[in-house]
């Protein structure tokens, strides 16, 4: 077992393979994806289980409106189906949810199932779980901007107040640590507009097993090469 004490505060996941997985069991893509959305709901909750603060993880992009109308029909009703699932599931897990990204975008059961799901989860007291949905990282950052601005407008706030820390604070991950670790799986090694800024002094790991197959052992690899690293944040 790993000494809570010493696991990151915050994590950050780029769920990657479900595709791949379902191609090389012969399975259709939906498949795929409803056999990582299980393992992440495992993992999540394995995560809390060891004293894991903060977890955020890359569930859809706004990049995944370009996929074909039937892999999104598809995404979309499991998105449904796990809104469900966690209310069920999460029930007794001291876990608090919280849904990250423009869910402007979403049909108005998703939008109602997202908000029970947070108001129903919002007193709990162990790990916060990021769910990114319909996020893109550029988009956050634009959106922090703008909001600055309207405020810069309105005399709100001095130009010259600004600080990293302004800037924080009008992001999703506001009142959160950076992600300390950010893990990748299915062998790709890119942010993919994720968590641009709040990565700046991110422990990056990337594993070739696909997203459905990551399980407790092989997040536990990844914890363990995070311990082995000296971080220096540029100051070395």
């Amino acid at each position: 077992m790993i000494d809570s004490e010493r696991l990151p505060k915050h994590v950050g996941i780029i769920m990657d393979g479900n595709r791949r997985w379902a191609k090389q069991h012969h399975l259709p893509v939906a498949v795929g994806h409803s056999k990582g959305a299980d393992n992440f709901k495992s993992l999540a909750i394995y995560c809390n289980k060891i004293g894991l603060k903060c977890m955020t993880v890359y569930a859809f992009s706004t990049e995944n409106w370009k996929r074909s109308e039937v892999e999104i029909s598809a995404l979309m009703l499991l998105f449904k189906k796990y809104i469900n699932d966690v209310l069920n599931k999460f029930e007794d897990e001291n876990i608090k949810i919280k849904f990250i990204g423009d869910k402007s975008r979403f049909s108005e059961d998703i939008k109602k199932g997202i908000e029970s799901v947070e108001t129903k989860t919002a007193s709990k007291t162990g790990m916060q779980l990021n769910i990114a949905v319909n996020y893109g990282s550029r988009a956050e950052i634009i959106k922090g901007v703008k909001e600055i601005s309207q405020k810069i407008t309105t005399g709100e706030l001095k130009t010259e107040e600004i600080t990293e820390e302004v800037f924080s604070n009008h992001l999703y991950t506001k009142n959160l640590p950076d992600p300390d670790l950010i893990i990748r799986t299915a062998g790709e090694q890119r942010l993919s507009n994720f968590l641009l800024w709040q990565a700046a002094y991110s422990e990056f790991y990337f594993s070739d097993v696909l997203w459905p197959d990551f399980n407790a052992k092989e997040f536990d690899k990844a914890i363990e090469e995070y311990l082995k690293r000296t971080r220096k944040f540029g100051g070395q």
